[in-house]
């Protein structure tokens, strides 16, 4: 018997998962009836924080079935330093729009004055080690950043701000996008339909360069800000009005366009690090991609987060979290149930398997469009019942 999730009530044996998070991941494995087990290695699934990954994955040797939802170097594509130089070694043989000039500080002191010289303007400075806004500065003058010509400085990037973000009443936003890598040879994603534009409490201005909450969108930050609503969850919308907000104000052909530059540019920036991350059928990764759109709306790629928050701040972000993880689950397919040559899984579409596929060809991008995906899931498992029942 089978529920609306899919999840297979009389399975001989339970599926095991082993978690240190009692966040909606936890609910969701319990929601689809696995069994919580403290067990080293007598699991199914593991649902490991990075620390694990580095310092447990090599020593141990996974059986077939077993899944670990991080892949070894995944910081070649989450840190940033590594992400912006796996880029530049890419972008020599396949040249792509969308990663603001980047630096890194101090090993690239002496090539971003000489960067700066010849694009003046604004930049903004990250330390590497720190998330969630700490640590970050804007600077239009090389003398706030004299400190990192010594080789012993902290590790930063700086990169050239977009002074031109696209404004919604006034407020600059940042937009996260959850992506799903199951392998990487050949790469194969898949892009869930719902994500959210997180906008700054504040007013936008080129005048104050030294108010973060004005340039930032975290989410982390902006709740120390005086602007910040608590009942709100802070500023959040839906991808899905947003798309609704481009294509009302630009028409149809415009978001369409923007949308498919997304779907481009999230495909480049796997593709910059397909070749140095180590694959492995044990591992698969769910990434919370941060984009900005500037006001010719096109889409900058920001940061990408191999641990998204799976905290929800909301209901409603509740209720998006527990369905992305429910369909990500349903895609790993402990269960095998699936078939393999399925496009649209629960509220993911499929993005690449194999060649990747660019805007240029026609591809769709469906991000921001109707996440139906309790049809979608009724739909998947009516028509591979036959197919159940057969391997059974």
């Amino acid at each position: 018997s089978m529920s609306v999730n899919g999840s297979v009530s009389n399975s001989k044996k339970k599926l095991r998962f082993r978690t240190f998070l009692h966040n909606t991941i936890y609910d969701v494995l319990k929601h689809r009836g696995y069994k919580e087990t403290e067990s080293d290695l007598d699991w199914d699934i593991h649902w490991a924080d990075v620390r694990w990954i580095r310092e447990v994955l090599d020593r141990i040797h996974l059986k077939d079935h077993q899944r670990v939802n991080h892949y070894r170097n995944h910081y070649e594509l989450t840190r940033k330093d590594l992400l912006i130089k796996n880029v530049k070694r890419y972008i020599k043989e396949h040249p792509f729009e969308g990663c603001p000039l980047t630096y890194r500080l101090p090993a690239e002191y002496r090539l971003f004055v000489e960067a700066f010289k010849k694009h003046p303007g604004v930049y903004i400075a990250k330390p590497i080690g720190k998330a969630q806004g700490r640590g970050i500065f804007l600077f239009d003058d090389l003398k706030k950043i004299s400190k990192w010509r010594n080789v012993g400085a902290e590790n930063y990037i700086v990169q050239k701000y977009i002074e031109n973000p696209y404004l919604i009443g006034g407020k600059k936003f940042d937009l996260r996008i959850y992506v799903l890598v199951t392998n990487y040879q050949p790469l194969t994603c898949y892009l869930y339909r719902s994500g959210f534009a997180r906008f700054s409490a504040h007013k936008y201005s080129m005048k104050d360069l030294d108010n973060v909450f004005v340039h930032l969108t975290n989410h982390s930050l902006q709740k120390h800000s005086s602007k910040y609503s608590k009942d709100t969850g802070g500023c959040k919308w839906g991808i899905r009005e947003l798309r609704q907000l481009i294509m009302s104000k630009h028409g149809i052909q415009a978001a369409d366009q923007m949308f498919a530059d997304i779907h481009d540019l999230i495909i480049h920036t796997l593709l910059s690090v397909q070749r140095v991350i180590i694959n492995d059928k044990h591992c698969f990764e769910l990434y919370g991609f941060d984009l900005l759109l500037d006001d010719n709306l096109k889409p900058w790629i920001l940061e990408v987060n191999a641990s998204p928050s799976l905290t929800a701040s909301t209901p409603e972000d509740y209720e998006l979290k527990h369905n992305l993880l429910d369909d990500m689950m349903t895609i790993i397919d402990l269960e095998k149930r699936l078939k393999g040559n399925e496009k649209t899984i629960g509220g993911f579409d499929l993005m690449c398997k194999g060649k990747p596929k660019f805007s240029s060809s026609g591809t769709q991008c469906f991000l921001g469009c109707f996440n139906d995906r309790e049809r979608s899931l009724k739909k998947l498992f009516y028509s591979n019942r036959s197919h159940v029942k057969r391997s059974s």
